[in-house]
């Protein structure tokens, strides 16, 4: 199963929003035990817009949270009273990862700086996972998912060439909590190896950054300077695109190979436009053509024709759709647990889909005390 992947590691999350409760949850995911730890009035998150549900103490809850949190257990404590700064130095003693993402230096103000860490932990695997790196220039910047991504170049190749298109859920934030979970788990293989911890520093910005080494360098290569250029992945190819249907809807067409493309015109009923893949991007005009040739079916009628056909065309689903859609249901990730849409961890591990998640829970500090030495549950 997979949470007997990291069975007995506890996870300390000082983490608040989406990118390092994210982590810590995947990680709760695979096994191991995480405590959040929440100033007195709680993750921010909790109350942010959309708010259903009442929790235990009759709290109202942000879906998200609840989302995000599952299977953790929480405790709020105040970091700026001695009282529970050595609350928190008792657990971190005993810990085997600390994930937090205030911004840089805020530890050391709390009277955790690295060094002390170290003294108090040496096998801690410590992930600082912030919006632009603990140094350089940014690090104490402030920022959301927008601005990581205006600074990677990424945000202006997303959308048509007159107008940047934010991505959602937001790219920057999804990719530092991937990347800051790889890197712990790498982290906590190496300790396994050495016996020692380590200190990750992981920013959004760059997490995003990683992925974009490839439109640099064509970018790089071509010397372009101001403007945008309308490629293969982002609206030049006709092939290769979001197409309005005759209802309304939308259909998204990924016919990239020739035979794929071949079987598309072939179902579609226009095999003349088979040999016009090769035009050069933007393919204004086949694309014209193509948009005019899907405007004149519904999006049922399309799929009806072109599922068969093995194209690489599906329809664009909204949200309500997708727990219901075949797929979906045949491999089991999305649950609706009381109207809170949950997606379990995407891996099957020996042909079997993950267990539900258990909800959040909240526990007094004494008890968490009392709990962490022999593991929480």
């Amino acid at each position: 199963m997979l949470t007997d992947c990291l069975a007995g590691i506890k996870v300390l999350d000082l983490s608040q929003y989406i990118p390092g409760p994210l982590a810590t949850r995947m990680l709760a995911d695979l096994g191991a035990q995480v405590l959040k730890i929440e100033p007195p009035p709680g993750d921010p998150m909790r109350t942010l817009a959309g708010q259903v549900g009442e929790s235990g103490a009759g709290e109202v809850i942000a879906p998200a949270y609840r989302i995000l949190n599952a299977g953790k257990t929480v405790v709020r404590l105040d970091l700026k009273t001695e009282r529970d700064r050595l609350r928190l130095e008792s657990l971190l003693g005993r810990a085997d990862v600390l994930m937090e993402s205030y911004r840089p230096g805020t530890l050391d103000r709390l009277g955790f700086p690295r060094a002390r860490l170290e003294a108090i932990n040496p096998r801690l695997v410590h992930c600082a996972l912030s919006g632009f790196g603990q140094t350089g220039p940014h690090r104490l910047a402030a920022g959301h998912d927008i601005t990581y991504l205006a600074l990677t170049g990424g945000l202006s190749r997303t959308g048509p060439a007159d107008l940047p298109l934010m991505p959602y859920p937001p790219l920057a934030d999804h990719a530092g909590a991937m990347q800051a979970m790889i890197a712990i788990l790498a982290a906590l293989l190496r300790r396994g190896a050495t016996g020692k911890g380590a200190y990750l520093d992981v920013s959004l910005t760059e997490s995003a950054l990683g992925w974009m080494a490839g439109i640099l360098t064509d970018s790089a290569k071509a010397g372009q300077g101001p403007g945008r250029e309308e490629a293969l992945l982002n609206g030049g190819a006709a092939y290769y695109r979001v197409y309005r249907t005759g209802d309304g809807k939308f259909l998204a067409l990924g016919a990239i190979e020739a035979k794929f493309w071949r079987s598309f015109c072939e179902a579609a009923g226009r095999p003349d436009l088979i040999v016009r893949q090769e035009e050069p991007f933007p393919q204004t005009d086949l694309i014209a053509s193509v948009s005019e040739l899907i405007a004149g079916r519904g999006l049922d009628d399309w799929m009806a024709l072109l599922g068969p056909a093995d194209c690489c065309a599906e329809p664009v689903l909204e949200p309500f759709d997708v727990p219901h859609h075949p797929l979906h249901r045949a491999r089991g990730l999305v649950q609706d647990e009381g109207g809170l849409i949950s997606v379990l961890m995407p891996i099957l591990m020996n042909g079997r889909a993950p267990s539900a998640r258990r909800p959040f829970s909240e526990q007094a500090p004494d008890k968490v005390l009392e709990d962490w030495g022999r593991g929480i549950s």
